[in-house]
């Protein structure tokens, strides 16, 4: 009797694990979603102000504001040194200069994605935006000499079908911007060579994903404001009419916040389960974010429109599922793809993704 007791308390303890490791799982994928979604209805939101037409102020506003949070955790961290882990950050000129190029891609690529976002609204964004796995086998193909599968190529070519039918069906239904699909195809290139130019530059940073982040939005901050004289952006924020207005500067705050939120929880869930399982909760967060912005918006979209974004993100998934299954075979080249899918989501702390 005596043992039994012993094995049902065993059981109970493997009950208790089990299920608050499962909750806390649940939690953190739920966090992701939130801070995500949130993230890309409130730059939508700032974006589309007819008031301030000035995507490359917000931008860059997101970059100061990343970059104020990185030196408060730090800050944190000294005070509470068991409870926030966070880098020791000494700003060096010569690091700065390493992390350059990677700057000037980041920059376009979250320019692009933001105007992306500005023009096709919420809807369409993911479709939008959809092509970043293609552009990442072309280019691992041009600049790296890297091969894909066949099995790979196919998923591909399920994504690029999505994405035509789907500018073809926004045709169709009047609401397609040539202009926003064109910035999306800019922001998923850029996006994959972003991946490309972190893997490259990671060392001048100790491998420190938080220090990469804060060497990248000094950089673009700086960058930008040349950006914002010649864009002309300078006189339209003079003249903007809620230039004192805290509410203004209060959204604009809090879209910088969920910013650098976003590479926070992107890491934490990569922590609690894997790259891959991460892969799949963007896709199914994705199509949550789409169906959340037809009913927002109240719009009536076709079967042909849902069955685009339904290969879209079926085409994506497969692909995760393809390249998990490679990279199995490959032990040495998977722990290789694991660390630079665990770097590069914490690289989109200001991406409206």
């Amino acid at each position: 009797m005596a043992l039994g007791g012993t094995g049902m308390e065993e059981q109970n303890g493997h009950g208790e694990t089990f299920l608050l490791r499962a909750a806390k799982i649940a939690a953190v994928v739920a966090c992701y979603w939130f801070v995500s979604i949130t993230m890309v209805f409130l730059n939508n939101f700032l974006l589309e102000n007819r008031e301030l037409d000035a995507p490359l102020f917000i931008t860059f506003y997101q970059c100061v504001v990343t970059v104020g949070l990185c030196w408060i955790m730090q800050m944190l961290s000294r005070l509470c040194p068991g409870f926030i882990d966070f880098p020791v950050l000494k700003f060096d000129l010569k690091t700065s200069r390493e992390v350059l190029p990677l700057s000037v891609v980041f920059i376009c690529m979250i320019t692009f994605n933001n105007l992306c976002l500005k023009y096709v609204g919420v809807a369409f964004y993911t479709v939008g935006r959809s092509l970043s796995t293609v552009f990442n086998v072309l280019l691992s193909y041009v600049i790296l000499r890297q091969t894909t599968s066949w099995r790979a190529l196919v998923c591909c070519g399920i994504i690029l079908g999505g994405f035509w039918l789907g500018v073809d069906q926004e045709g169709l239904a009047g609401s397609l911007s040539w202009t926003g699909v064109f910035f999306g195809v800019l922001a998923s290139a850029f996006v994959s060579m972003n991946a490309i130019y972190t893997k490259k530059v990671m060392p001048a940073v100790d491998g420190n994903i938080w220090k990469l982040s804060f060497y990248n939005n000094v950089n673009a901050s700086l960058l930008f404001l040349p950006l914002l004289v010649v864009f002309g952006e300078v006189g339209r924020i003079c003249s903007f009419s809620r230039l004192t207005d805290l509410g203004f500067w209060g959204m604009m705050t809090l879209g910088g916040v969920f910013g650098f939120a976003i590479g926070y929880v992107t890491g934490l869930q990569i922590k609690y389960t894997s790259p891959l399982t991460h892969n799949v909760s963007g896709t199914a967060k994705a199509c949550a974010q789409t169906v959340i912005a037809v009913v927002y918006s109240a719009s009536t979209k076709s079967t042909l429109w849902w069955v685009s974004n339904l290969m879209v993100l079926c085409g994506s998934s497969a692909y995760t599922w393809v390249k998990g299954l490679e990279m199995k075979k490959t032990p040495h080249r998977a722990a290789q793809n694991s660390d630079k899918e665990k770097l590069l989501p914490g690289e989109k702390g200001s991406v409206g993704v």
